[in-house]
């Protein structure tokens, strides 16, 4: 299928950002766990999970992209899935936000981690009903659902990161100067 074919080398650069991505989330959630209050649970559920979910799905559309498929049609099943998939996982990360007590969300956490991924899955289900009239035009909206999955995964990483070390870090270190007085 030379449509798909066409996309190849995007699949290669998401997807093993994505893969690498994943990775570094890891060594991070290590480094933070080493410290002595660790993150509540909840809040891990709600802002980290559905970042490493992005990249793993970011790197399952990358994968599933570059096989060598003869027709869309198997693939448009599994877009189908994955975004009404996603789009039920996007229900369980509102009620995560709001039931966690770590962190106030604010708009820019609601957009990033509910609206933008949740558009991102709704596209992923859209381009599967596309892909049956036409492959090409499908093939670009799975793109820029990946690329928002990607994104979105970057900049909720690095929110989470920053929140840990500037605010969460200053939080603690103010504790263990009034515990020393």
């Amino acid at each position: 299928m030379s449509d798909l074919t066409d996309w190849n080398s995007f699949y290669v650069i998401v997807g093993s950002s994505a893969g690498a991505l994943i990775g570094l989330q890891f060594v991070v959630l290590t480094l933070i766990a080493g410290r002595r209050a660790a993150p509540p649970k909840e809040a891990g559920a709600a802002f980290a999970t559905p970042s490493v979910v992005h990249f793993g799905v970011v790197l399952l559309l990358s994968a599933v992209a570059s096989a060598p498929w003869r027709a869309i049609g198997f693939i448009g099943v599994l877009w189908a899935l994955l975004g009404l998939g996603g789009m039920g996982y996007a229900v369980v990360i509102a009620r995560r936000m709001r039931l966690q007590t770590a962190y106030q969300p604010v708009f820019e956490d609601w957009l990033f981690h509910l609206l933008l991924p949740t558009a991102a899955y709704a596209t992923l289900t859209a381009s599967a009903i596309v892909a049956l009239a036409n492959a090409r035009p499908a093939l670009f909206l799975v793109g820029a659902a990946t690329l928002v999955f990607l994104f979105v995964g970057i900049h909720n990483a690095w929110d989470a990161i920053t929140w840990h070390v500037f605010v969460d870090r200053a939080e603690e270190q103010g504790k263990e100067g009034s515990d020393r007085n």
